[in-house]
């Protein structure tokens, strides 16, 4: 790719905003442009046809009763560590619900019995270290669960129980060090896994026999050190994988045998120094695939006879390829910092 700009490969890694945050900063702008000045200690309110849309953040002041057709809340950056357990009492119709930089500690078991039309939940940048079993009794309608740099070392299966329209699951920025098995059997909608920058060493081998409709998985910025044949075998709908930034010495040669529909691969700054033959068989064939490009840049390559199959393969994807400047060989000696790609090209 000769216009290849590092900034889209970063566009490519999430779309993690949210419209409602948009929505507000342009109801703001309006606000300020009619003259109006906010209230600093009052939220921002917002009513339309669908209901009421609240947005607190210091130093207004947390009220103490909501409108019942609240369908948008946010309070944020309040270095909270807990709230009652009736909060969200009253206001029934709430879909929206975002927490985020607060220093919450716990949640109440009956925290979200009051919204079980509840679809989004955002609790970024707080300091849960678990989430309390029953949390999720009633939030079936519940697509987009937001657990993004908290305190989590562990999870359990069970304290996602409840849990039947996720679709959009961020447990980045954790402590991560070990997923349960089973953890997402029953998440059959689930499209977006972010499990990025933890402390990862192996997966579960059946992680994703569950959500078989997954889209966007995010592994970077782990420590696993092996890629096996089975965790991606059923993602047929996969398109982005991000591999990168981990420990990865060794990628079976089925790895990614199932993957029909890859746009983007990333496996940049691992430990990989050879592939074995047949890995990138399905990768680069139709013409989509691997249409937003793969990313190997920064392993220790060993250029000899054994990455014969890959140099095949680059030179048929080179148009495809990131950062071919800095995918360089270690080795043996008598190539040592030559690119990669230049090396393929004279095979």
């Amino acid at each position: 790719m000769s216009s290849w700009n590092p900034e889209r490969k970063q566009s490519l890694v999430g779309w993690d905003s949210h419209l409602s945050r948009i929505f507000f900063l342009l109801l703001l702008f309006v606000v300020s442009a009619q003259g109006v000045t906010p209230n600093p200690e009052a939220c921002l309110v917002s009513s339309s046809v669908s209901g009421s849309s609240i947005s607190c953040q210091p130093p207004a002041q947390i009220p103490k009763s909501l409108p019942a057709d609240t369908i948008f809340l946010a309070v944020e950056f309040f270095n909270l560590t807990q709230l009652p357990a009736d909060f969200l009492q009253g206001i029934p119709n709430l879909q929206e619900l975002h927490l985020s930089t607060n220093q919450l500690e716990n949640l109440s078991p009956k925290f979200l019995l009051p919204v079980p039309q509840l679809k989004v939940l955002d609790l970024t940048h707080n300091s849960l270290t678990r989430l309390p079993p029953g949390l999720f009794r009633v939030s079936a309608a519940l697509c987009t669960l937001v657990l993004k740099e908290n305190q989590l070392k562990f999870l359990e299966a069970s304290w996602l129980h409840g849990l039947k329209a996720l679709q959009h699951l961020d447990l980045s920025e954790n402590q991560l060090q070990s997923l349960p098995p089973g953890l997402l059997e029953n998440f059959t909608d689930l499209l977006t896994l972010d499990l990025s920058n933890n402390q990862l060493q192996t997966l579960p081998p059946d992680l994703l026999r569950g959500p078989l409709n997954l889209e966007r998985l995010r592994l970077e910025g782990n420590r696993l050190q092996v890629l096996g044949e089975r965790l991606l075998a059923p993602q047929s709908k996969l398109r982005y994988l991000f591999l990168n930034d981990n420990r990865l010495a060794s990628v079976a040669a089925g790895a990614f045998r199932g993957l029909q529909k890859l746009d983007m691969l990333d496996l940049s700054n691992n430990l990989l120094t050879t592939v074995p033959t047949g890995l990138w068989t399905s990768l680069g064939k139709a013409a989509r695939n691997l249409k937003d490009g793969f990313d190997i840049s920064s392993n220790p390559w060993i250029c000899d006879q054994n990455l014969a199959d890959l140099y095949h393969w680059l030179v048929a994807n080179e148009d495809k390829m990131f950062f071919r400047n800095h995918t360089r060989c270690a080795g043996p000696e008598a190539l040592k910092g030559q690119m990669l790609l230049a090396v393929a090209g004279s095979h």
